[in-house]
């Protein structure tokens, strides 16, 4: 594989009109119909003492030179490309360079690079020699960010990228996301990496100001034998609310409506070093029996409002403390939650949700303290 490129570049190098055709058998070159002297080759000429110099440069990288340092010429970006001057040597050298060499990709709306994961050279020696011509080519033509993503069935480019200076940016079940950052002399301005994760917990109560509790089969030695509410991860492009009654369907078997989010902490440094937001939802429940998800879930009940509250373990911890505080005051509709509303906007025509909060609640919870 490594002779047919190198094979081309020569041919390319000779007599760009020749390489703009496309690939040829080395040689090739001989026949052409260019009569510049620059480009004429005799016949006594080494065949393989040009092809050794080719793949030389190569090894040092110098497709990252500009192409007046590999063809020794004097050009302008701005020349117009004809036949017999620099500029038009130079459109068909990069002209060549593309069809041939560069990696399949689309542009982003910020000037950058998005590398098609689905047209990917078959092997490694394919790849790295494309990806070396193709950060040539997109420096050459102003390109800033280029975004490389690696199936897990090519993992084995990755080495060859990260040598080529590319970083690593997140990775999925099937892929891995990799960047690069052309202009060195300028910030880097492409986005970090998702910096959060979103969990969701259910405050489900009914009309004997009953909570839906659970105890959880794995839990730290601090909450163990406490009952909680349910909570969990949202999953990806999945609302807040939506979230937070599948989590209550799933671990309790509870069918459940969105009331609103009566609260949400944000917290720092979690899991692997990310940031944690966490939702407090109210939720209506719509069914009273209970069937728990037995791979998480110790058991679950309904438990008094007022014994739930009294656990030592909400006693003892001051954020605990407070949520119920809030949710107690907002049974007794002396606080308002943050309902959702599907919007629209104008800045990227998609539907959104806008989480905001009424002057009086939207629900018929009602709220009786024992002890007033």
């Amino acid at each position: 594989m490594e002779s047919s490129l190198v094979d081309t570049a020569a041919t390319a190098t000779l007599c760009p009109a020749a390489a703009v055709g496309g690939r040829r058998r080395a040689g090739s070159f001989l026949n052409c119909s260019c009569s510049s002297k620059e480009y004429r080759v005799s016949a006594s000429y080494s065949i393989g003492r040009m092809l050794s110099g080719v793949r030389s440069a190569a090894r040092k990288k110098l497709f990252r030179s500009e192409p007046a340092d590999l063809l020794g010429l004097s050009w302008s970006p701005d020349s117009p490309p004809s036949n017999g001057t620099d500029g038009g040597h130079h459109h068909l050298w990069w002209t060549a360079l593309e069809n041939n060499f560069v990696l399949e990709s689309s542009e982003d709306e910020y000037g950058g690079v998005v590398v098609d994961a689905d047209r990917l050279p078959s092997d490694k020696a394919a790849f790295a020699r494309s990806l070396a011509a193709s950060l040539s080519y997109w420096k050459s033509v102003g390109k800033k960010g280029v975004w490389l993503k690696l199936p897990v069935d090519r993992s084995e480019f990755v080495p060859i990228a990260v040598k080529e200076g590319f970083k690593y940016h997140h990775a999925e079940e099937a892929y891995l996301m990799l960047t690069y950052w052309i202009p060195h002399e300028e910030p880097c301005m492409l986005p970090a990496n998702a910096s959060h994760q979103v969990g969701v917990g259910g405050f489900v109560i009914n009309d004997q100001m009953e909570v839906l509790v659970v105890q959880e089969k794995y839990c730290g030695s601090s909450s163990d034998g406490a009952w909680k509410l349910p909570t969990g991860f949202i999953l990806a492009s999945e609302e807040i609310f939506t979230g937070a009654t599948r989590e209550v369907k799933e671990e309790t078997g509870v069918d459940t409506e969105f009331v609103d989010v009566v609260a949400f902490r944000h917290a720092h440094n979690v899991a692997f070093q990310k940031s944690d937001l966490f939702f407090i939802c109210m939720l209506r429940p719509t069914s009273n029996n209970i069937k728990i998800d037995e791979t998480e879930i110790q058991a679950a009940k309904w438990m008094p409002l007022e014994e739930f509250v009294k656990q030592p373990f909400i006693q003892e911890d001051h954020m605990f403390q407070k949520i119920m505080d809030i949710c107690i005051q907002r049974l007794r509709k002396c606080y308002c939650g943050l309902t959702a509303h599907n919007v629209i906007s104008r800045f990227d025509g998609r539907r959104s949700t806008l989480y905001y909060n009424v002057s009086e609640p939207e629900d018929s919870l009602e709220y009786s303290d024992p002890d007033h």
